[in-house]
């Protein structure tokens, strides 16, 4: 009962989420042919990683809004403990504690479990946003749970500008990366961390560099 009720509660956040998307910004959604829920022969309907550019902090629910799934994401840990009721919100949201600079395991562990559990994991392998929609160096944190788990990766690239009554939203899709492509079977070897956050991150990279030349 609890878990329909939380699907419930789930469903009709995101809902209304989409529609304060379409109703704040004027969207524009690039591939989305791409979408995961549109490729049938993947079947990605879970245990998949959304890896975004990362420039404010309504990314999440952007995500959520034009890519199906149920969601879990990281989130610092200051935000569950300023506020009892913030912090039950986005914990039923799909939000996890994470401690900045700990290098705790058990974020690669709780990363794997909701994975196997079916959720879509967003990660921002920049690991901070950009003040100036720059796409920064990726760390291996997206690489790594990617590897650990053995799940596929979905680069997504999100855009902000201005516009006329409504700000521009800009989301584009790109091709998803297999498992096979990360093949990682030593999550100590440097080498391979930082291959395949550089396939990740040059994806995304590739995603806002379409976004730029279709606003030209």
């Amino acid at each position: 009962m609890v878990i329909k009720i939380g699907n419930f509660f789930y469903n009709f956040l995101r809902y209304f989420v989409r529609l304060y998307f379409w109703f704040k910004f004027k969207v524009t959604l690039y591939n989305k042919e791409k979408l995961p829920h549109k490729l049938p022969n993947l079947r990605l309907t879970g245990g998949y990683i959304v890896a975004c550019n990362h420039q404010r902090y309504i990314d999440p629910p952007a995500i959520a809004a034009f890519v199906k799934g149920r969601f879990s994401f990281m989130a610092k840990d200051e935000l569950f403990r300023k506020n009892r009721f913030f912090a039950r919100l986005i914990r039923m949201c799909g939000a996890f504690p994470v401690v900045r600079g700990a290098g705790d395991k058990s974020v690669i562990d709780d990363s794997v479990e909701y994975l196997k559990k079916g959720r879509v994991l967003v990660i921002f392998p920049e690991g901070t946003r950009s003040k100036d929609g720059t796409i920064g160096r990726a760390k291996s944190g997206a690489a790594l749970i990617a590897a650990t788990a053995g799940v596929p990766v979905l680069p997504v690239c999100i855009m902000y500008g201005l516009g006329g009554n409504k700000k521009n939203l800009d989301f584009a899709v790109g091709d998803v990366i297999l498992p096979d492509e990360i093949n990682i079977t030593d999550d100590s070897d440097r080498k391979e961390l930082r291959r395949v956050s550089e396939r990740i991150i040059n994806s995304i990279k590739e995603l806002q560099a379409q976004i730029l030349t279709a606003r030209e």
